[in-house]
């Protein structure tokens, strides 16, 4: 196996996983970005164009060349969102147990706060609140608090899932050529934006190829330092023969990955596959320990084995 030799920049990583960006509100993500790229694109190999504002919402498109194959970064995350008095919401799937640390922010400031989980024993049914010295307003949105972690091998946060498979789509913009970046919002609320942006790049570039530039979880299948997985299916099925090829890529340039097969799990590839156009589509990303929870863990090898596994197929396919 080639190792990479462009090492992540992981106090970036960190960076990212503390933007406040939860489904719905990724403006705070989508400015960050766009100082990112315009600071930093002019030491990129080839200059992309920016395609973003009226019409886009809070989502970035970069097209570099003459774009054969599209990769889609989700760059929102899960939370909460308050709803009268202390009460919450779930945005997306976050963990939700007792004790976890939250931070907000409303017009009177910013609070740290405790997530209590009460289960009714008659119903079943638990209700989310949180603790703290003052109500938040209604609709203020409620983040994992982050606590970054760094070690020789590992990085752990919350927000590994997406703040990496963003900062992966960083990286192979240095290089890239021919190929276009989404960067999209709403993924872990059930999605939306990919709907128009892929007919964007249909109608515009001709493009049917994408890859989902994402973060999966180590199970019995897939473990640490094996390399980033190329999903042959979650809850949805890829076609066998585009994922053959992609493979079949990863051999030739001697990139380590895993082959991951689950009957559950999604991402912003549903709407490529439920679109009127003819989209491939893989889901190619590192795994992570201790999913949509305050403690992503990923191992380093498998964050940049992604960014080497990406540069390949995206010069290939």
């Amino acid at each position: 196996m080639t190792k990479h030799n462009r090492p992540l920049d992981y106090s970036l990583l960190k960076e990212l996983c503390a933007i406040h960006a939860p489904s719905g509100n990724e403006v705070a993500m989508k400015e960050f970005l766009m100082n990112h790229i315009q600071k930093h694109r002019v030491n990129w190999k080839h200059q992309p164009k920016i395609i973003q504002g009226k019409g886009f919402q809070d989502n970035i498109i970069l097209i570099f060349g003459k774009p054969r194959t599209a990769i889609f970064a989700h760059m929102d995350s899960i939370g909460f969102t308050v709803r009268y008095g202390k009460q919450l919401v779930k945005i997306g799937g976050p963990v939700t147990a007792s004790g976890i640390k939250l931070v907000g922010t409303d017009t009177l400031g910013t609070q740290d706060v405790i997530l209590q989980a009460s289960k009714d024993k008659k119903t079943g049914v638990t209700t989310l609140e949180y603790k703290a010295a003052r109500d938040f307003e209604r609709g203020t949105e409620l983040l994992f608090k982050p606590n970054w972690r760094e070690s020789k091998d590992f990085v752990q946060c919350c927000y590994m899932d997406n703040r990496l498979g963003i900062l992966s789509a960083l990286k192979v913009a240095e290089t890239l050529k021919n190929g276009a970046i989404v960067f999209s919002t709403w993924e872990e609320h059930g999605g939306g934006s990919v709907a128009y942006l892929q007919k964007y790049l249909v109608e515009k570039y001709k493009i049917t190829q994408g890859l989902i530039s994402d973060i999966s979880w180590i199970s019995d299948g897939v473990h640490h330092a094996k390399g980033p997985v190329i999903s042959m299916r979650d809850s949805l099925i890829p076609r066998r023969s585009f994922v053959n090829k992609i493979i079949a890529i990863a051999k030739k340039n001697k990139c380590a990955f895993q082959l991951e097969i689950e009957g559950g799990g999604g991402s912003d590839a549903k709407e490529l596959q439920f679109s009127d156009h003819p989209w491939d589509w893989c889901f190619i990303g590192a795994a992570e320990d201790h999913v949509h929870s305050p403690d992503e863990k990923v191992h380093k090898k498998d964050a940049e084995g992604m960014v080497q596994l990406y540069e390949a197929v995206m010069k290939e396919l």
